[in-house]
């Protein structure tokens, strides 16, 4: 078995202002009718769009104690989150945690993650470097811990096709959101004084 590398954690502080629970639960419920992308079943994982468009996820339950599910999503800015909810666990929404994630190619020990609640399912939700959705679909299982506690131990099999499918997505929403962004003006018509009465603006030289 290959030895661990420790993977690069994101700022603590960058992921406290990044975590937002209820933009989560938002993807987690949204409705297929309500998705430019319609959802779809990739080597056993589902991908979907965020109800918001800006950005897209992949998620998939397993059998056992709890049904365990496991979610991440990817965004239009390339930020990336990862969320795991199980029916029997005691996680109180905003508690802080550090656990330790390895993957076959690495991990990360005592990474802060933030205590969440949704679909009646009790879990956390945190966040990755850029390259972690690359780590995951080349991994063949999640094994996340608390400490010498074993939280879940997840098979990734069948990732590879899902996160390739994932950024199809976030590329289609990523082009939408280039085609609708207002045009800048140009600098050439923007008024010297655009405060001054109308007959006394002009142009800038």
């Amino acid at each position: 078995m290959k030895s661990q590398q420790r993977l690069a954690s994101p700022d603590r502080a960058r992921l406290g202002r990044a975590l937002l629970p209820a933009a989560l639960i938002a993807a987690l419920c949204a409705p297929a009718a309500a998705q430019d992308y319609p959802a779809r079943d990739i080597g056993g994982w589902t991908v979907a769009g965020s109800k918001d468009k800006k950005g897209c996820f992949v998620t998939r339950t397993y059998p056992g104690a709890g049904a365990t599910t496991l979610l991440l999503g990817l965004d239009v800015d390339d930020s990336n989150h990862l969320s795991v909810l199980n029916d029997n666990w005691s996680i109180r929404p905003k508690d802080r945690l550090k656990l330790n994630f390895r993957l076959t190619t690495g991990g990360y020990s005592d990474h802060f993650a933030i205590g969440i609640a949704a679909d009646g399912k009790k879990g956390f939700v945190t966040d990755f470097e850029a390259k972690f959705p690359a780590y995951f679909a080349s991994s063949k299982a999640l094994h996340i811990s608390r400490g010498d506690v074993p939280v879940a131990q997840l098979s990734l099999e069948g990732s590879g096709a899902a996160v390739v499918e994932l950024r199809r997505c976030v590329g289609l929403h990523r082009a939408k959101a280039r085609a609708g962004a207002p045009e800048r003006p140009s600098a050439s018509k923007i008024p010297k004084d655009p405060f001054a009465p109308g007959p006394a603006r002009k142009a800038k030289d």
